[in-house]
């Protein structure tokens, strides 16, 4: 096996797209996130870590990171990990986390800390969710799904970072820089009953076939009514509708209610990922 590191997003893409692309709603994160830095939407302020095994001749698996966040890694086999994790530590020296398929994560978590040391937890369990029609017609919720503007912006950067203190607190928060990039692509809604109620998002998947939501936040006032449900259901039509095949999104294992939601709208599982924060031994 050999590992091929890339100096940049568009020598990722021609090498890996197509591989990529045959696992698009598992991968679709990675996808998405090389796309979105090849067409110059997201800039990043350090540069980004593109790697891939290749075993005669074919693409093994793949990693994707953009610091300061965790690596990516796509599914793929125990060595092909290792290889990934290997070539990662000659990279990069220190990385805060992995994420991926659980047994992906799990593999390069090991061997990641064969390597440098340390000690790994699971920080987060996270299912996959696709759908590819919604059929039943939702109770009505008050209220309509609209494209956020400019003059959302500053509720829109409040409620993003406090998502990302709910949901991924060990992450950084990009609060201000995501809302600028979805408000640019015209990717980021809100359900308005009367004002703003609830906010989400689909961010570009890295082609044109299969969407992806996130981003859904209530505040915690304005909770149990329904809003995000509706607000999911209704871009979720709106996407499928306008032409995509499929759309995925992300639930948080540890949180039943969203799952719930999600599997009521008509969403299917379709795997689960893990995320391992990386630590030193005399961290606490």
């Amino acid at each position: 096996m050999k590992v091929n590191r890339y100096a940049d997003a568009s020598a990722f893409l021609e090498a890996t797209e197509s591989w990529l692309a045959t696992a698009e709603v598992e991968n679709n994160v990675i996808l998405g996130i090389a796309r979105s830095i090849a067409d110059g939407s997201r800039t990043l302020k350090e540069a980004p870590y593109f790697a891939a095994v290749v075993d005669a001749g074919q693409i093994a698996c793949c990693a994707v990171r953009t610091p300061p966040h965790v690596v990516l890694v796509t599914g793929g086999p125990s060595l092909g990990l290792a290889a990934l994790a290997g070539d990662a530590f000659d990279a990069l020296g220190q990385l805060p986390g992995v994420t991926g398929p659980c047994q992906a994560s799990a593999d390069f978590a090991q061997a990641w800390l064969a390597l440098a040391g340390g000690r790994a937890a699971v920080s987060m369990r996270q299912r996959l969710y696709k759908i590819e029609r919604v059929d039943a017609d939702w109770p009505p919720i008050p209220g309509r799904l609209r494209e956020a503007t400019s003059d959302d912006r500053s509720l829109a950067v409040k409620w993003s970072a406090a998502f990302s203190r709910e949901a991924i607190p060990n992450r950084t928060s990009e609060a201000a820089d995501t809302v600028d990039r979805h408000l640019k692509s015209g990717t980021l809604y809100l359900w308005d009953n009367g004002l703003p109620v609830t906010m989400c998002a689909s961010p570009a998947v890295g082609s044109h076939t299969g969407a992806r939501i996130n981003l859904v936040y209530t505040p915690p006032e304005l909770r149990r009514r329904g809003y995000a449900t509706a607000a999911v259901w209704s871009l979720t039509r709106k996407l499928l509708d306008g032409g995509r095949q499929h759309c995925c999104i992300y639930a948080d294992l540890a949180n039943p209610i969203s799952n719930s939601i999600y599997q009521r709208i008509g969403y299917r599982p379709v795997g689960d990922f893990e995320e391992y924060e990386f630590a030193k031994p005399h961290s606490t």
